[in-house]
């Protein structure tokens, strides 16, 4: 997915797909952070005081640690996700509520698991152009 330039983004004044197409790149580098398997590289996206309940622990993870904490576990089962369907919402000039359904391939090529899950992003627009995660929240999703 294409990088998108955040930078001096207003969100109350970006129409609602605009808006979509931002969390979504985010979304994706979020994912490609998975997929480099380095837990460090997953955390940094987070801010330092986010809050974080993972989809498969009972944990509540707080600040940019608890989330290294967590996926230092659950990259070992080589997550990759996708959006199966969402909706963003904005909260602020710069934070805005993506949230959804997702997707994840869990294990290796020859033997892959799909778990799907419900999930909610807080997120902060930097004005670097960058973003941190303030809130997640990912649960399976009941049968």
């Amino acid at each position: 997915m294409e990088n998108l330039d955040n930078k001096n983004v207003k969100l109350m004044e970006a129409n609602i797909e605009e808006i979509k197409k931002i969390a979504r790149c985010n979304f994706s580098i979020w994912n490609q952070a998975l997929k480099t398997g380095d837990q460090k590289k997953v955390a940094e996206l987070y801010a330092e005081g986010a809050t974080f309940l993972p989809t498969v622990s009972g944990e509540f993870k707080k600040g940019r640690s608890g989330a290294e904490e967590y996926f230092k576990h659950f990259l070992e089962k080589k997550p990759t996700g996708e959006i199966v369907d969402d909706e963003v919402q904005t909260l602020g000039p710069d934070i805005y509520l993506h949230s959804g359904m997702y997707n994840f391939e869990l294990g290796t090529d020859d033997k892959k698991d799909i778990v799907k899950a419900r999930f909610s992003y807080v997120v902060r627009l930097k004005e670097d152009g960058s973003f941190e995660i303030l809130h997640h929240h990912s649960s399976i999703k009941p049968e």
